[in-house]
């Protein structure tokens, strides 16, 4: 038996939590949280902003009442300040202390901070945990105008969000497209169609950044660093996420180039009877084996699973590894998918020599379905390989038709290190309501080998 302590309650810590107790139910598991309640998906907050999802409720996966019926020691409110790993023990705001056998580490991120004249008006907001999310849908109902600084994946989602409710949007954005991550040709595809598509006025401005927030108490518009002046009656600061590491590092425990934790491939950090899992660590990009930072509910579900499992057995008995990302990430605008995978191309080029690749792409545009079903979508598929290998190393698939699935399976190729001939070889499935009869993956798959053999 082992007393198990795992700090934070989103992702990462109650999946470890339910799992000590699944491998062992003789374990005594302590899960402490800040927040006032646990086990939520954050990656649904666009979707109860936007109407979609009618009850904040319905994002909250299981509750401390939950937990505890499980066995599991729920402690909310109870922010964590010091670690003690020589002692081994951990000490809370509330001055609670607790002991541990093991520790993981789940302390998620935290927003990035802009460093901009009058960022302490009413009404500029982060969208981080349940109650920002709350707050956003209260100012939905009341205004007629909203600015979102940054535009990634989650600008995107409430864009939508914003879009359901009828607000005038503008975007600022410090690069020269939105989803910035992306190849620019793919990026400049989702903004025309988002713009194209519209009932409500959105405006993009590129290349720009914001210098100042306008007002005396409350919100009232910005400044950019070009000199734009942008009335709006809220923002939404959306320009991502960074480690929450600070009680980590005052411990002692090693910090990567990204700023998140290092942990090994069963999530140990740098410091015995320490493990960290999710939001708060870095990881290696399967492609590159370089340090990444990448913010995502998926991983950190699986990293929390691992460090459960390596935590609550013996040395000899660690039989679980997690080896990387590929960056693998999905979202939407309405109908209209956007997914990607491994290495885009731009990403392909800046590395080149360093992981010694000759990049080749390939990009096709196809029915997602037979041409003679309903209701089919048009997809964007480009795909980035090796020259020299024939390995597969990236994908980007956007339109209105199944992305989702496509850029999974492209996925599943790169981490298995299929060549381009080998899949060509794959058996995908097909009828005439699902797929064309050569996949859109197939087409563009062709395509590249016709590079390879020039």
């Amino acid at each position: 038996m082992k007393k198990i302590v795992i700090i934070g309650g989103c992702a990462a810590g109650p999946k470890a939590a339910a799992k000590c107790k699944r491998i062992n139910p003789d374990n005594e598991i302590e899960l402490y949280t800040k927040e006032n309640l646990i086990s939520y998906s954050a990656c649904g907050l666009p979707y109860f902003i936007s109407g979609i999802v009618p009850n904040i409720n319905k994002l909250i996966i299981r509750t401390k009442e939950d937990f505890e019926k499980n066995g599991i020691n729920v402690f909310l409110n109870h922010e964590c300040i010091k670690i003690d790993p020589k002692a081994k023990k951990v000490f809370f705001q509330n001055e609670k202390e607790t002991s541990y056998d093991e520790l993981i580490l789940c302390t998620g991120s935290i927003p990035k901070k802009i460093n901009v004249k009058n960022s302490h008006l009413k009404n500029i907001f982060n969208l981080k945990v349940i109650q920002d999310g709350i707050d956003i849908k209260k100012m939905t109902e009341i205004s007629k105008s909203v600015v979102i600084i940054g535009g990634g994946y989650i600008a995107l989602e409430l864009t939508e969000a914003f879009v359901r409710n009828n607000l005038k949007i503008t975007v600022l954005e410090k690069n020269s497209t939105i989803m910035p991550l992306l190849d620019t040709e793919i990026s400049e595809k989702i903004k025309n169609y988002i713009v194209e598509k519209s009932h409500v006025e959105i405006n993009y401005i590129f290349n720009d950044e914001v210098e100042e927030f306008i007002g005396e108490e409350n919100f009232e518009g910005i400044k950019t660093k070009n000199g734009k002046i942008i009335n709006a009656d809220f923002c939404v600061i959306a320009t991502g996420v960074v480690p929450n590491t600070d009680i980590a590092k005052e411990a002692g425990i090693e910090t990567g180039t990204t700023g998140g934790i290092i942990v090994d491939n069963k999530m140990r950090t740098s410091i015995q009877n320490i493990y960290a899992a999710g939001d708060c660590t870095e990881n290696i990009f399967i492609p590159t084996k370089q340090s990444v930072y990448l913010s995502l509910g998926t991983i950190a579900n699986k990293q929390g699973r691992i460090a459960a499992i390596n935590s609550s057995g013996e040395e000899n008995d660690i039989k679980e590894y997690f080896d990387g990302i590929l960056g693998s990430m999905v979202t939407k605008y309405f109908d209209y998918t956007v997914a990607a995978t491994g290495l885009s191309e731009k990403r392909a080029y800046e590395l080149k020599n360093y992981i010694n690749i000759t990049p080749i792409t390939s990009t096709i545009e196809e029915y997602d379905k037979a041409g003679y079903m309903p209701q089919i979508g048009i997809l964007t598929v480009k795909l980035i390989a090796d020259k020299r290998t024939g390995e597969i190393l990236g994908a980007q698939i956007v339109g209105t038709g199944d992305a989702d699935k496509r850029i999974g399976t492209i996925a599943a190729a790169i981490r298995a290190n299929l060549t381009v001939s080998e899949f060509l070889n794959l058996d995908l499935p097909y009828a005439p309501p699902f797929s064309s009869t050569i996949d859109p993956l197939l087409t563009a798959t062709y395509k590249l080998k016709e590079m390879m053999d020039k």
